[in-house]
């Protein structure tokens, strides 16, 4: 736990450079690459999920370790070589995974806050889940197990394999030659990214594209299909913490709703997407069947409220950051109350950049939660040992947070009303059915 907390505090900071000359490279080229809001959401999902990470809140079913250590049936020695084999065996279980969260609709609530940006750009490589709670994909690994590759081995590893992942998610660079054949690349994860038909559900591969190739699912992409980006059923919300569990929700009360025990049962387990007729027909939700139709969600907003949103995003990370250097000194309890601390402070101004009306309820309690861990700790967790008056400095950001979320919640033009999800989806497919009459 420490330390991968030591390794975000440097891998953190490199995403954000990145993803700042991806910005301005784009901005010289004309092209935008970002907005705002969806950058910040994009981000957001990334604390959470460096935070759910760093705390160890997964319950694995069955650990590497043990399966390295009791299934092994040969045993290699420790050279390059092993290096590559653990790196080719997590490729290969990165893809089978990967196509798994793809097919079936619960995993896809495990995957679906990845897609969720319609936007592609490096800022949405760091929309990670916070839901997939369990390790379910254990079976995945017993290749390697068996090779005899240890799990020091792939501890090692893993963390490489997934940084690898990160520099491929941008519209800035074109094909590239050669290496098409070989690994992914931009281009290839622009297809996977893409909810038009003729990419949909291609493209699993992680860091080699051969997977793709040899199983049947790669896409190359098309000079005259442009990807259009997103997820089908779009997420309509800038809350990261919202997204990772609309699926799920959608899937709970479509089992709910539905007469039929035998799609009660099966719904979970059913092709992505698929949901009971008779639910389907009284519960319209809306889907983009013509991606280029797609009305990318936005809000209204202001100048101001985007610097605060963006001042909020940094304030966050330093208070990651400093939760990630201090962890060893405060009992995990207290660590754990900080993170869901956190995840309340990431929920509240997430909820205030989607204009929701509940926006100043949500940053009450997040200053009533921020103030009880003041009083319990005698001070913001030992703040004030590294900087004079750090206790004062966070009740000063309380305050301020608080009535900036009452102005722009009561005051401020912009503001919606908390309405439910089916309603939503049956005015969306009015609209979407009137684009499609227009465009015809």
């Amino acid at each position: 736990m420490e330390s991968y907390a030591q390794v975000l505090n440097y891998a953190i900071p490199f995403f954000l450079v990145l993803i700042l000359i991806e910005w301005a490279i784009g901005y010289f080229k004309g092209m935008k690459v970002n907005r705002s809001f969806d950058t910040i959401s994009s981000l957001s999902s990334g604390y959470t999920n460096a935070i759910k990470d760093v705390l160890g809140l997964s319950v694995v079913i069955l650990s590497y370790k043990w399966m390295s250590e009791n299934m092994a049936l040969m045993q290699i020695e420790s050279s390059v070589a092993l290096y590559v084999i653990a790196f080719i065996g997590l490729d290969f279980a990165g893809y089978c995974g990967h196509r798994i969260e793809h097919s079936v609709n619960l995993f896809w609530n495990r995957h679906i806050v990845h897609h969720s940006s319609e936007e592609f750009n490096l800022a949405c490589a760091l929309r990670q889940s916070i839901s997939s709670i369990f390790g379910i994909f254990f079976f995945l690994y017993i290749p390697m197990a068996l090779l005899g590759v240890p799990a020091k081995v792939v501890a090692i590893v893993a963390p490489l394999h997934l940084f690898a992942q990160f520099w491929y998610h941008t519209r800035l660079i074109g094909k590239m030659g050669f290496l098409e054949h070989i690994i992914v690349t931009p281009s290839h994860h622009r297809v996977h990214h893409a909810i038009n038909k003729e990419y949909l559900d291609k493209n699993f591969s992680q860091v080699f594209i051969v997977w793709d190739k040899w199983f049947g699912t790669f896409q190359e992409e098309l000079e005259d299909v442009p990807p259009i980006y997103g997820v089908k059923r779009p997420s309509s919300t800038w809350n990261p913490i919202l997204i990772n569990f609309q699926h799920f929700w959608l899937l709970l009360k479509d089992a709910l709703r539905t007469k039929s025990w035998k799609d009660k049962l099966r719904i979970w387990f059913m092709p992505t997407g698929w949901r009971p007729e008779d639910v389907q027909e009284k519960y319209p939700v809306f889907y983009v069947d013509n991606a280029y139709t797609q009305e990318k969600y936005d809000t209204s907003s202001t100048m101001p409220l985007r610097v605060w949103a963006w001042a909020q995003l940094l304030i966050h990370l330093a208070l990651m950051l400093f939760m990630f250097n201090n962890i060893a000194v405060f009992d995990f309890t207290y660590i754990l109350l900080y993170g869901a601390f956190l995840m309340v402070s990431i929920f509240s101004y997430s909820t205030l950049m989607d204009r929701h009306s509940l926006g100043s309820l949500t940053e009450l309690v997040k200053v009533a939660f921020g103030l009880v861990l003041i009083y319990a700790l005698n001070g913001w967790y030992g703040i004030d040992q590294h900087l004079a008056g750090g206790t004062y400095l966070v009740l000063g950001y309380f305050a301020v947070s608080f009535l900036v979320a009452v102005y722009y919640t009561h005051f401020s033009k912009g503001t919606v009303q908390a309405q439910d999800f089916d309603v939503r989806g049956a005015e969306r497919v009015e609209r979407r059915e009137a684009i499609q009459e227009a465009v015809s």
